[in-house]
């Protein structure tokens, strides 16, 4: 059995509620000692954007921002989609912290021993 878990997210600012309780569980799998990782593809990629996430609170949940902030001081490692990314003519300089530009391969390689993944 693999000690990998992956959360793929799809949306951002378009689907608070989704983005937060996404990074919940990123959190909680890093909680459970799983080498975890958080895939940002479609809307999501706009998450990789420093400042983006800030002011984003659903009821009942810590911040994103400082979701993403614990995710990133624990280890927690952001894939983000350069197509998409790209795509949406972002700025790759603005990087959140352990955001990393990835292609597909490396999703599959990560994925490829099995690992379990949700997806938002």
């Amino acid at each position: 059995m693999t000690n990998k878990f992956c959360v793929s997210l799809t949306c951002a600012r378009d689907d608070t509620d989704r983005a937060t309780v996404a990074f919940v569980v990123a959190n909680a799998a890093l909680g459970s000692e799983k080498e975890t990782l958080v895939f940002l593809s479609t809307e999501g990629v706009r998450l990789s954007q420093k400042g983006y996430a800030d002011g984003v609170h659903e009821d009942g949940f810590m911040p994103l921002r400082e979701l993403m902030d614990n995710f990133a001081a624990a280890g927690g490692t952001v894939y983000v989609c350069a197509p998409c990314f790209k795509k949406r003519g972002l700025d790759e300089n603005n990087l959140v912290d352990g955001a990393v530009m990835v292609g597909g391969a490396k999703l599959v390689e990560f994925l490829s021993d099995g690992s379990p993944c949700i997806t938002y």
